[in-house]
């Protein structure tokens, strides 16, 4: 996965009449941090919880819900999109199926969805397993990279067919690691073929509900967007001027990246996935284990040197950026979105990292 990876001094104090004045309030870290990576250039606005054993021990909400400081601050529940980290929602459900004996990681391609094949959607099709699919060691290339999708258009709708169909007219990959959104459409499409319901019915079903994240979500068609108070990102177009990508076209996340969340939701998810509560071990590492060609993340996740293994999950798009930060027991999570104006999410990397080592390093 790609690894997306900030202090002002903050305080108030309380004064009672007629007595000193007490000491300040300690500040919140997290709110710490939030203002620092609003701070940096291309950051229009950040919200971050920081949730500890199931409990919100820090918040923090900075910059603005509009560009140029307009619009208010964010509040730190509000909802934003996860975008790749639904893959993880995804696969989870993947596995779930191949523990209850419904599927096959090692099941063809052609066999458990045939019409790729009847088709001629992807090549070679008999050859890629559900768990190559799932490690981006298919060989299917991205159909993003077509050209073919405007970012600003948000009302069109593809169907899952037509995202697979688009990525036939490149050529393969091979069958190391390559990140391909389409490996996780394709996911999704089997999940649906496995059992008779919608992708968005198996996630409420098998994680939303069960892990109370009631104010979970995934768009399913156009132009669906966030429900309730949120930041708006923005993107260059071609002429350089910043355009509101509020609307995003449901139809290019799905199952690679539609999910729509909070920090609470997704925290609550990452925790029980890092505790096995929603799968065993050795399906857990299925996903979460380095694809072949990919090296081993540093110890601990490199954010603190090693002292606390830390592993973060992200997911970004055109105008936003999402990064849950968990520790290795699940006990611990920060979620942090970034609604931005940049083109090149991976520049926020260092101040993104160095917000989440603020809090969570020791």
């Amino acid at each position: 996965m790609v690894n997306r990876m900030i202090a002002g001094l903050a305080f108030a104090a309380v004064a009672v009449t007629g007595s000193p004045a007490q000491a300040a309030t300690k500040p919140d870290p997290t709110q710490q941090a939030m203002e620092s990576l609003a701070n940096a250039d291309g950051v229009v606005g950040a919200i971050a919880e920081l949730y500890e054993d199931g409990r919100r021990v820090g918040h923090g909400s900075a910059g603005s819900r509009l560009l140029d400081g307009k619009g208010g601050r964010i509040p730190s529940s509000s909802r934003f999109r996860i975008g790749s980290q639904t893959k993880m929602m995804t696969a989870t459900v993947i596995l779930q199926l191949v523990k209850e004996g419904k599927l096959g990681l090692d099941d063809k391609l052609s066999d458990v969805l045939p019409v790729v094949a009847e088709q001629d959607l992807v090549e070679k099709a008999d050859e890629i397993t559900v768990r190559q699919l799932i490690r981006f060691t298919s060989g299917i290339p991205d159909f993003f990279q077509t050209g073919k999708f405007d970012p600003f258009d948000y009302t069109t709708y593809y169907s899952p067919t037509d995202l697979v169909k688009a990525s036939r007219s490149l050529p393969r990959t091979g069958t190391t690691f390559n990140y391909s959104n389409t490996n996780y459409v394709l996911l999704g499409m089997i999940i649906e073929k496995v059992t008779g319901h919608s992708l968005s019915a198996e996630l409420s079903t098998r994680i939303f509900k069960p892990l109370g994240m009631t104010r979970t979500y995934l768009p399913v068609r156009p132009p669906q967007g966030i429900v309730g108070p949120h930041g708006h990102g923005y993107f260059p177009d071609e002429q350089g001027t910043l355009r509101d990508m509020d609307r995003q076209n449901a139809s290019y996340g799905g199952a690679a990246g539609g999910v729509i969340s909070t920090a609470h939701d997704v925290s609550a998810f990452h925790s029980a996935f890092a505790q096995g509560k929603l799968l065993p071990a050795d399906l857990q590492r299925v996903f979460t284990d380095p694809p072949e060609g990919m090296p081993k993340p540093p110890q601990g996740g490199g954010l603190c040197g090693g002292k606390v293994a830390i592993r973060p999950w992200a997911g970004g798009a055109p105008g936003f950026n999402a990064v849950t930060f968990v520790t290795a027991d699940g006990r611990k999570e920060l979620a942090i979105s970034a609604t931005v104006s940049v083109k090149d999410l991976r520049s926020l990397d260092p101040v993104i990292n160095q917000a989440a080592k603020s809090v969570l390093c020791p």
